[in-house]
């Protein structure tokens, strides 16, 4: 084989199947569907979950328990190291400083403060919860902690 040979007759993009064009096309006759049977009728789909008429898995397993997840309220995090590099000293820091400051993107129900990382600064933080660590934190350097009430 010759090195310019190498991709000779190789195409990026392979043509389509056209099915149903007569018996001289091989892909003729029945259209590669076979006889008869279901898949061989027009309007066909594979339904999500199908297994042929055996009890389909999610029948045969059995159900317990209760999720609460989808009534759970959907919690931002923003750590206390954040809140140092985005605030000055003596700034409040609320719900809508956070979203002018892109710190909080997405939909969210709480914010909650963490107290991951060191903070310098002295800020006014309202949010609905707090972690030990970041209450202390934050009233250690002269700063203030104001919880919000249940949104909605």
């Amino acid at each position: 084989m010759m090195i310019n040979d190498v991709h000779q007759g190789i195409r990026k993009n392979k043509p389509r199947k056209r099915i149903g064009r007569g018996p001289g096309s091989g892909t003729g006759k029945t259209s590669t569907r076979g006889h008869k049977g279901w898949y061989s009728r027009s309007g066909t789909t594979n339904r999500l979950g199908y297994t042929g008429g055996q009890t389909p898995l999610a029948r045969r397993i059995a159900k317990r328990g209760f999720n609460n997840r989808q009534f759970a309220p959907t919690v931002l995090i923003v750590n206390v190291s954040v809140l140092n590099e985005a605030f000055e000293s003596g700034a409040t820091v609320n719900p809508q400083t956070l979203l002018e400051k892109g710190l909080a993107k997405g939909a969210f129900d709480e914010i909650k403060i963490l107290g991951n990382g060191d903070l310098t600064k002295k800020l006014t933080v309202e949010a609905h919860r707090f972690s030990k660590s970041a209450e202390e934190k934050i009233t250690k350097q002269g700063g203030s902690v104001k919880r919000l009430g249940v949104p909605g």
